[in-house]
C-alpha cells in the first residue's frame, strides 16, 4: 500500500483521528502480548495504547480472520488496520455507539484507548452462514438469517473458543446479570451501522466478531478492533477476501469517496 493512497483515506477521517502528541515521547510498556496487537501503558500519563502489528491470523501461510493462530506477516498491515480501525471507531462514535477510542498515531501504529475491563468473551453477529457454523451444524453457506444471528463465544484458544451460555457467564463471573443482554443489544447496533457502511464501499457483510468492555462505571463499550481482523465480507463479484486484500481494498473506496 503506497504511502499517497493511507494520507488519501486519512484526509476522510476527522481531525483528532491523528493525535497531536507524539505517544511516544514517553515510555511505553507492553503489559498483553497479542496475535495482532499488543497493549501497553504509558509510564508518564499512565494512559493505555493498543500497538497494531504486521502479524495476521490464518494457518499453513494462508491468511483467515476466522483463526485463532497467527499465519504469517504482511509489511504495512499493522498501519493499514490502524488507519481502518481509526474510521470504523469514529463512525460508531459519530452514530452514538460507544467505544474505547481516543485518537491514533499511524506513523507509530498506535491507537490510545480508554481503560476498560474486558471479559474473555466475543460476540458474534451473522447475517449469513459461513464458516466454523456451516462445519457445526452442516450447513449450506451463504444462508440468510433474519433477525441476525447472535453468539457469545469464550475467548479461549486452548478450548477452541466454544459457546457459552448467560448463564455460564454469570456463574463464572465474567458478567453481572443483565449486561449479556445489554452487550448483544450493542452489538446488534453496531452490526447494523458497520452493514450500512461497508454496503456503501461495496462489500456484503457477512459476520463479524467484536470484544466489549466496562469503564469505571461499569458502562459498556467496544473494545479492541473494528478492521478486517473482525469480519468476514463479500464483493460484488462473490469473492470473500482475506484480511489482508479486503483491507487494501477497503483504504482505496475510502480515499476515493475522499
Amino acid at each position: 500500500m503506497k504511502d499517497n493512497k493511507i494520507a488519501a483515506a486519512l484526509d476522510t477521517l476527522t481531525p483528532h483521528t491523528v493525535a497531536k502528541e507524539r505517544m511516544l515521547e514517553q515510555i511505553l510498556q507492553t503489559i498483553y502480548y497479542g496475535k495482532t496487537k499488543d497493549v501497553l501503558r504509558g509510564e508518564t500519563d499512565g494512559g493505555f495504547y493498543l500497538l497494531f502489528k504486521d502479524s495476521a491470523t490464518g494457518a499453513d501461510g494462508v491468511f483467515d480472520p476466522g483463526f485463532n493462530t497467527v499465519g504469517g506477516s504482511v509489511e504495512g498491515k499493522g498501519r493499514t488496520g490502524l488507519t481502518i480501525a481509526a474510521y470504523f471507531f469514529e463512525l460508531m462514535e459519530a452514530a452514538g455507539v460507544a467505544t474505547h477510542y481516543l485518537g491514533a498515531d499511524l506513523d507509530k501504529c498506535l491507537m490510545k484507548v480508554k481503560r476498560v475491563d474486558v471479559p474473555k468473551l466475543e460476540f458474534v453477529l451473522r447475517y449469513f452462514t459461513a464458516g466454523s457454523m456451516c462445519r457445526r451444524f452442516t450447513l449450506e453457506s451463504g444462508l440468510p438469517f433474519d433477525p441476525p444471528y447472535l453468539e457469545v463465544t469464550l475467548k479461549d484458544d486452548d478450548q477452541g473458543d466454544p459457546l457459552i451460555s448467560e448463564r455460564l457467564c454469570l456463574m463464572k463471573g465474567l458478567l453481572r446479570p443483565g449486561e449479556y443482554g445489554k452487550a448483544l443489544d450493542l452489538l446488534v447496533r453496531a452490526g447494523e451501522v458497520l452493514r450500512a457502511e461497508l454496503a456503501e464501499l461495496g462489500l456484503k457483510l457477512i459476520d463479524f466478531k467484536l470484544e466489549f468492555g466496562f469503564d469505571d462505571d461499569r458502562n459498556l463499550c467496544i473494545a479492541d478492533e473494528i478492521t478486517p481482523d473482525i469480519w468476514r465480507v463479500q464483493t460484488q463479484a462473490g469473492d470473500i477476501p482475506n484480511q489482508i486484500d479486503c483491507a487494501n481494498m477497503l483504504l482505496e473506496r475510502i480515499a476515493a469517496r475522499g
